[in-house]
């Protein structure tokens, strides 16, 4: 792109409405050295020209939000397992409860920012709620989002790591990316046997993203209920909830962060092993 061209996308507006002199400055999702692609519309620059405009304009070309998408993903740590996981490739095989299950989460990432609601997904394991809640974080990536995906028991091996004084990191690093995504999906909450740290782990992080204002998609195999009131073998003889994992102050506050999505349905994972195909 030539020099006057260059000075004329300074003075245009970007895609999203933003200056694009400011847009510039600021972008470090994509390098300008991914930005040289061999793109054959705009041939490297990140801008296309708008062919019917009177004057010459430009907006992003594609490639640019291609790029992007790419980065941020890379950035949202989906372990490979779930690189696959889309809405269109959810099975709900006649499922009511995982129809609804599958249309709640692809209405919220549509609506997303303007429902900032997080979810919390209660289900058996093998309901396909990982599957779920990735197919929102890539919608709402593509919308150039940051997202992050965090398996609840890894963050509270990395913290406890932390505290080794042969490790680099310090707490406040490992837990600064899941304080600042702005949606974060944390997979499995509850599997880690409750103790005190876990509690007040869990707490600052979930009120530290509620202060904030940030949306959080909860997974969980644990049924929604109250901590129970009595120790011993009352408590031994009945099923686990959530209250009992990550206590009643915790739960109270899932539910001021949090829409509640049953998930309800076959073991797909079992489904898979037979079939060799999953929702």
């Amino acid at each position: 792109m030539d020099e006057k061209a260059v000075r004329y996308i300074r003075d245009l507006v970007s895609h999203n409405g933003e200056h694009a002199g400011a847009v510039m400055k600021r972008s470090t999702v994509v390098r300008s050295s991914e930005s040289a692609n061999g793109c054959v519309i705009c041939h490297g620059s990140g801008w296309r020209r708008v062919a019917a405009s009177v004057t010459q304009q430009v907006v992003r070309c594609e490639c640019f939000f291609d790029l992007q998408n790419r980065a941020l993903m890379r950035a949202a740590s989906v372990p490979a397992r779930y690189a696959d996981c889309e809405f269109q490739n959810y099975k709900v095989e006649n499922s009511p409860g995982l129809e609804f299950a599958k249309l709640t989460l692809k209405k919220w990432a549509s609506e997303y920012p303007m429902n900032r609601m997080g979810l919390l997904l209660v289900g058996r394991s093998g309901a396909g709620k990982t599957h779920l809640a990735v197919a929102a974080l890539k919608e709402v990536i593509k919308k150039g989002v940051h997202a992050l995906f965090c398996d609840y028991r890894d963050l509270l091996k990395q913290i406890q790591n932390s505290y080794n004084p042969s490790v680099q990191a310090t707490e406040l690093e490992v837990l600064r990316p899941v304080f600042d995504a702005e949606v974060l999906v944390l997979d499995d909450l509850g599997a880690v046997k409750p103790s005190e740290w876990v509690w007040d782990t869990v707490s600052i992080l979930l009120n530290t993203r509620y202060n904030s204002n940030l949306s959080t998609i909860i997974t969980t195999n644990f049924v929604d209920g109250p901590a129970a009131a009595v120790e011993g073998a009352a408590r031994a003889g009945r099923e686990e909830t959530l209250g009992d994992r990550i206590g009643e102050r915790m739960r109270s506050r899932l539910f001021e962060m949090c829409a509640l999505v049953p998930v309800r349905g076959e073991d797909y994972r079992r489904n898979f092993r037979l079939t060799g195909t999953h929702p």
